[in-house]
């Protein structure tokens, strides 16, 4: 079913393509009987999956894999690939046209993310944009083991959603997924993270103006310090030192 060409550096896989195409591609996937995952890369996930082998086996297993940090667009460009800036894309930017496309093609989406109150703002945005969509939704603030875990699945298995929506963070929501696939009655899993968060605007995610030219990370950085220092201060230059690495491997 995917057809997009694949980016592969420090042997972690991405595809390129624009948020159409993603939008696209998810809304198919929902209406085939079979389950898909679609997952995203951005430097944190290039650093887990670097670091944790059974999470860089998720990423290069989904079976769609794009791009949510300007950063890897870079590395990829780095390592001598051709993407340019519509090959990344973030959530927050595209939520609601893919509730819209959700709409129009009878397809039902499951939020299963944030801290209790944010998914019905969120319910709340996106029935707003699109009044028929069918969604339901859970906070992600329970125990991913056990008995709550077990009545958060009978909830999504009783709505039996085409599309679920994970956002518990990297790589939380992806060992959620891996743990649990076989029992959920969905057919495309997304793990999106903060996404809801940013677009019901809980997080703040800094003037347009910035989000457009990659520098997010640093509107997070500076109100989220204490938490966000280690991923941005310490992940990026990592990255890239791991990238100039594979630039002079390369060479010789």
């Amino acid at each position: 079913m995917n057809q997009f060409d694949e980016v592969n550096i420090l042997d972690i896989k991405f595809h390129k393509l624009n948020v159409c195409q993603l939008i696209d591609y998810v809304v198919k996937a929902a209406k085939c009987d079979q389950k898909i995952v679609a997952s995203n890369v951005n430097i944190k996930a290039m650093n887990l999956a670097y670091e944790l082998p059974w999470y860089r086996d998720f990423i290069n297993n989904s079976d769609l894999v794009f791009c949510d940090g300007f950063g890897v667009l870079l590395g990829a460009r780095m390592l001598g690939y051709e993407v340019s800036s519509t090959h990344r894309m973030t959530c927050p930017d595209y939520i609601e046209n893919l509730g819209l496309a959700c709409e129009q093609n009878n397809v039902s989406l499951f939020l299963l993310a944030g801290k209790p109150g944010v998914v019905e703002k969120a319910i709340t945005q996106l029935t707003a944009a699109a009044p028929n969509l069918q969604v339901q939704g859970h906070h992600g603030y329970f125990e991913k083991t056990g008995a709550e875990n077990e009545r958060v699945i009978q909830t999504i298995n009783e709505f039996s959603p085409g599309i679920l929506f994970v956002g518990f963070g990297m790589p939380l929501q992806e060992q959620w997924i891996l743990n649990n696939i076989e029992r959920i009655n969905a057919r495309v899993f997304l793990p999106l993270g903060a996404c809801l968060d940013f677009y019901t605007g809980t997080v703040y995610r800094g003037p347009e103006w910035m989000t457009n030219r990659g520098l997010e990370w640093l509107t997070r950085l500076v109100t989220e310090p204490h938490r966000l220092w280690e991923r941005y201060v310490i992940g990026n230059p990592l990255f890239f030192y791991r990238i100039f690495k594979e630039q002079l491997r390369k060479s010789k």
